[in-house]
């Protein structure tokens, strides 16, 4: 039961990177984008383009995790399913790599890092300093 939980994690995780970034507002795709366009500095031009690869990223996430729950009947492979969706990531920065400047593919993997670090687990991302106890 736990692995399961932890690939249900997982998945939503990784559905939430398809959808841009999360922030108040609802699970609004078109504002996640809006406030990624804005964030990223995104041209024009380069919207249409990050909105297409981040979509086929949520797809391919969704997928796997609907490929992952058909076969509930047995335990999930975590392993498999977390290396599965860390390739999949993987394509995408790849994508985006092709869309976006090096700053804004910087800014982009820094805003994921934020978000995984406040939404995936509780504290400061990895290599912050921890908040002094007073």
């Amino acid at each position: 039961m736990k692995a399961l939980m932890k690939v249900s994690l997982l998945a939503l995780a990784a559905l939430w990177a398809g959808a841009a970034l999360a922030g108040p507002g609802g699970g609004n795709q078109a504002s996640h984008m809006e406030k990624l366009a804005i964030l990223l500095d995104l041209t024009d031009a380069q919207k249409p383009q990050v909105q297409t690869i981040l979509q086929g990223e949520h797809q391919q996430m969704k997928a796997l995790f609907d490929q992952a729950k058909a076969a509930g009947g047995g335990q999930p492979d975590v392993q498999s399913l977390h290396a599965a969706g860390q390739q999949i990531h993987q394509d995408t920065l790849t994508k985006l790599s092709g869309v976006l400047s090096p700053v804004q593919l910087k800014k982009f993997q820094t805003l994921q890092q934020m978000h995984h670090g406040f939404g995936g687990r509780r504290g400061p991302p990895a290599g912050a300093p921890a908040a002094p106890s007073n």
